[in-house]
């Protein structure tokens, strides 16, 4: 490989005729090129995806003093040409310029410095050196990156000699230990030089927008997620299909889309506990019909209930009726659950009956003194289960 690969000569290259010179297998197959367009991990920047030949190229890293591109299938050493999933490159290049521009304007308006970054899927974060943003501040942040994206200031890479480094205005939080060689400086003209081995745009313009998402507190610093060009754009449509979709179910414009569901929560808060007033009026009727029963067993099967059901109905039934032991088994939503108490004046051994039941239940459970409890994967057998405390 030359010198400066092709995705650092020119980070537009889609695509390169070059030549697999190593193919190998650390785990997952690769294969070293003579050149390659597709960025390898580094620096807070995720690796490109894209194509060798016929196999897919799933990740890019540099190991022992190469760049090793992994692929979805092995290659053989010869002449190859290198693709690059363009979309996913330049939504990097986007993310990572944004990166260093709001990184300047938070230095240089508000002097809070960056110490570190991280480029997600979805959503990218800086870490910034001050306790907490109000959100007047947020606001004149995201503004002041704007108005550098509307200049259009252009954004260019050199290299120079480390020794060179002092004599310039260049923004970095320092070098790799160990690293030699000449250092790599992107520059968005008039704002900001730093030090940086990542791909970027060839202007603030094409960053198109950078929207700042909010903030969290973090060791000491905080945190600060936004998203840049193409993400602002697609996020701001989900935003609106899904206003869209909650003004059809609630009924109300946008405005009054948070009033509309506060209303609804409360009614469900009191829904909730309705139902919870009539599971337990429910569970005192069943008690006190349970307990009139003759017998030393209360056994009864609850369709719908969970296990806090059955614990309250089980200690309302032990206390009403203390000769008898109790057990209960109920299905919510597709999982079976199951209990077995005793009155203080029942002499059964819960604990043990308890592992004989789990047993027969396909289940597991636990519990210590005159409750067992657990989950079940059938009841088919509960039958049998009942039967083995008559």
């Amino acid at each position: 490989m030359s010198d400066l690969a092709a995705y650092e000569r020119d980070p537009y290259l889609t695509e390169l005729d070059t030549a697999v010179v190593r193919a190998g297998d650390d785990g997952r197959p690769f294969a070293v090129l003579a050149d390659t367009v597709l960025y390898p991990e580094g620096g807070g920047q995720p690796p490109d995806h894209g194509s060798l030949g016929a196999a897919e190229v799933l990740d890019v890293q540099k190991r022992d003093g190469e760049v090793r591109h992994y692929l979805s299938a092995p290659v053989a050493p010869g002449p190859a040409r290198v693709r690059l999933d363009w979309d996913r490159r330049f939504d990097h290049m986007q993310q990572h310029t944004g990166q260093h521009l709001l990184t300047a304007v938070a230095q240089d308006r508000f002097a809070w410095a960056t110490t570190a970054f991280h480029l997600g899927e979805e959503v990218c974060d800086i870490e910034l050196a001050t306790p907490a943003i109000r959100g007047a501040e947020l606001r004149a942040l995201e503004e002041a990156v704007a108005a550098e994206i509307r200049a259009a200031r252009p954004v260019s890479a050199a290299r120079v000699k480390p020794g060179d480094l002092a004599g310039l205005q260049v923004r970095s939080r320092g070098l790799p230990e160990g690293f030699t060689g000449d250092v790599r400086l992107v520059t968005i003209q008039g704002v900001d030089t730093n030090t940086c081995g990542g791909t970027h745009v060839r202007s603030t313009a094409e960053l198109e927008a950078v929207a700042l998402l909010g903030t969290e507190g973090l060791r000491g610093g905080t945190r600060l997620f936004f998203v840049a060009g193409g993400r602002a754009r697609r996020r701001l449509a989900a935003h609106e299909t899904r206003n869209a979709a909650l003004r059809t179910l609630l009924g109300a414009p946008d405005a009054g889309l948070v009033p509309a569901l506060e209303g609804r929560l409360e009614q469900m808060r009191a829904l909730d506990r309705r139902v919870r007033a009539l599971e337990e009026d429910l569970a005192g009727l069943v008690v006190e019909a349970l307990a009139s029963r003759p017998g030393p067993v209360a056994d009864h099967h609850f369709e719908g209930r969970d296990a806090g059901f059955l614990q309250r109905a089980a200690r309302q039934l032990a206390a009403a009726a203390p000769h008898k032991a109790v057990f209960f088994t109920s299905t919510l939503e597709g999982q079976h659950f199951f209990l077995l108490t005793a009155g203080e004046a029942s002499a059964l051994d819960v604990p043990a009956r308890g592992r004989e039941l789990a047993a027969l239940l396909g289940g597991r459970g636990g519990g210590s003194g005159r409750l067992f409890q657990g989950k079940a994967s059938t009841l088919e057998a509960r039958g049998a289960a009942a039967a083995l405390l008559s």
